[in-house]
């Protein structure tokens, strides 16, 4: 497998992900993320955390699939480093001015794993998963020197002190909504999962069955605690959604990745004559565009609609009817698909995608 081969399954993960950051965002601006009273509430909190996860493991996989080869030459290896390195910069700059707009921003954390990921472009594959448990490492010990809730109004989950000095390194690096420690370990792992060879049935396979455990072992230690055999800590600890990303949430998220992934490049080898799966595809190949597009467009039609106002901030209105959130989503995501596969018809790439190359070559 070479770098750059396209792999349609992984287009198609990263279809499916960019599908589930809808609806969380959507609803988180308008839902009742917080205290779900139904069972479709519930439902949405689902793709809470796993869409993310998947999202940011795709980004690894993108990294290392654009980077995997066995003959660069020195001069090669400086200039694929370089075209990261600018990219990280692009995405960072362009998640900065996207936070004003939205608070639950990821384009300039993502930006911070491209330019940690340019530094490990070519070691051996196994470091990958060295760096990605140092990452969770470090989150942990950080818990014992600052603070969880530093920074927080948990009122509003406004981070009141982003753009000073000090609260925008907090922020960036240790209790933002995806903060490099522990967040870059998905990218790690996903820069891992790249170098995997996604055309031999048993490497498909073999992620499958350690998805499946890890999730297993997990969502079990969920069950136990519910019969509340351990103190408030360990419960808090093993029960924690997204925020605080303690262990057990990443192995859970990530359990759930490694099954999907793997069922992605399945489909996108058996399916990839199938128009829709095709269609899949082709939005997959523009999620940068799609992540902002639906923070902005989305949110202002979905305002205008439930006569809310949007600020970017947790719901503070009367919570919209989750069904409705649902609804909107897939007709949004819809939408996003028909309009992936009218663009490409006349572009090789979307709007965002096209711009960064530009820019970073």
């Amino acid at each position: 497998m070479t770098a750059k081969q396209r792999i349609p399954g992984f287009d198609i993960a990263r279809a499916y992900a960019i599908f589930g950051m809808f609806i969380v965002n959507f609803n988180f601006s308008f839902g009742s993320v917080m205290a779900p009273t139904s069972p479709t509430g519930h439902f949405l909190n689902i793709f809470t955390g796993n869409s993310t996860a998947i999202f940011i493991i795709c980004a690894g996989m993108g990294v290392s699939l654009m980077t995997h080869g066995n003959n660069y030459s020195k001069e090669e290896k400086a200039a694929l480093k370089s075209k990261i390195i600018k990219r990280s910069w692009f995405l960072f700059a362009l998640g900065l001015l996207l936070y004003n707009w939205w608070s639950g921003d990821i384009l300039h954390f993502y930006g911070g794993y491209m330019h940690f990921a340019a530094f490990l472009l070519f070691v051996p594959e196994k470091y990958y998963l060295w760096a990605a448990a140092f990452a969770i490492l470090i989150f942990h010990i950080l818990l014992f020197i600052i603070p969880i809730d530093t920074g927080w109004d948990f009122t509003t989950f406004n981070y009141t002190d982003f753009w000073t000095p000090a609260g925008f390194i907090r922020n960036t690096f240790y209790n933002g909504w995806n903060s490099m420690f522990p967040w870059l370990s998905y990218f790690f792992t996903g820069m891992w999962l790249g170098r995997r060879d996604w055309t031999n049935k048993p490497v498909r396979r073999n992620t499958f069955i350690t998805g499946l455990l890890l999730f297993i072992i997990f969502q079990s230690l969920r069950a136990l605690e519910s019969l509340h055999f351990l103190n408030s800590f360990w419960s808090d600890y093993i029960t924690a959604e997204y925020f605080p990303p303690y262990l057990p949430f990443l192995m859970l998220t990530m359990g759930f990745a490694f099954m999907v992934i793997p069922v992605c490049m399945y489909i996108g080898e058996k399916c990839s004559n199938n128009a829709f799966i095709s269609a899949l595809q082709k939005t997959g190949q523009m999620t940068l565009s799609h992540y902002v597009i639906h923070l902005t467009a989305g949110m202002i039609i979905f305002a205008y609609i439930t006569n809310k106002h949007y600020t970017g901030l947790l719901e503070d209105e009367t919570p919209t009817p989750p069904a409705y959130i649902f609804v909107y989503s897939v007709i949004f995501y819809t939408l996003s698909v028909l309009f992936s596969v009218l663009w490409s018809r006349k572009f090789k790439r979307g709007p965002l995608e096209t711009l960064m190359r530009k820019i970073s070559g």
